[in-house]
């Protein structure tokens, strides 16, 4: 949007809803409690370093139910966050809603008791791939922006974020003993990202307002 001031054009800096602001910041809330509730009503035997999310949610996991709901409650944060995140280009909000709609194929194809089985796998990699690379959709040109929403910006984090799928996807292959901890630190570093950009382009907005 632009305004006009004699003969200059100013780009004016979008804000954000409070309520996309609270969606976003709720989504790593939710999937850090809902595996910590979890991890506390599992087997002794269970370790969160060793083992995944999948198997808090999955047929063998006691309580399966507290980390089925928050799965469900990310995703559902996740396609609110992208609806009111209408200063995004089109790519990073479908980005949001694929993220958001993989959380419900996680939750609704839990892992076996044993193994795994190939839903639960496709949609597990569609959204750790989609939220690794969001990002780089992120990037914008033609008003002030913080500087993660840069090129700089957007491509320090999709690369950041792409080792530490490399991280998961190696611990996975090779059945590494950090498995579950490299899930959890990838999952929570990039779930919270787009709330730090909410929150950037909100005190962003906030500080042109009274600049001007």
């Amino acid at each position: 949007m632009a305004t006009a001031v004699g003969s200059a054009a100013v780009r004016v800096r979008p804000d954000v809803a409070t309520w996309a602001l609270v969606s976003s910041g709720l989504s790593p809330v939710l999937l850090v409690v809902g595996w910590l509730v979890a991890d506390a009503v599992q087997p002794v035997d269970y370790s969160p370093v060793r083992q995944t999310v999948s198997v808090l949610a999955g047929e063998g996991g006691a309580h399966r139910w507290i980390m089925t709901s928050s799965l469900f409650a990310v995703g559902c944060c996740q396609l609110v966050t992208a609806a009111g995140f209408s200063w995004l280009r089109t790519s990073a909000r479908i980005a949001l809603v694929v993220a958001g709609l993989a959380a419900f194929g996680v939750a609704a194809s839990p892992q076996p008791a044993h193994g795994s089985n190939t839903a639960h796998v496709a949609w597990t990699m569609l959204g750790a791939l989609t939220i690794a690379v969001w990002p780089a959709f992120v990037a914008r040109r033609g008003w002030p922006h913080p500087a993660m929403l840069g090129a700089r910006g957007s491509v320090v984090a999709t690369a950041v974020f792409l080792l530490l799928l490399v991280w998961l996807v190696v611990e996975a292959r090779e059945a590494g003993f950090g498995l579950g901890l490299a899930e959890r630190v990838s999952s929570a570093i990039q779930t919270t990202w787009p709330f730090a950009v909410a929150l950037a382009v909100r005190r962003g907005a906030a500080y042109q307002a009274v600049a001007t």
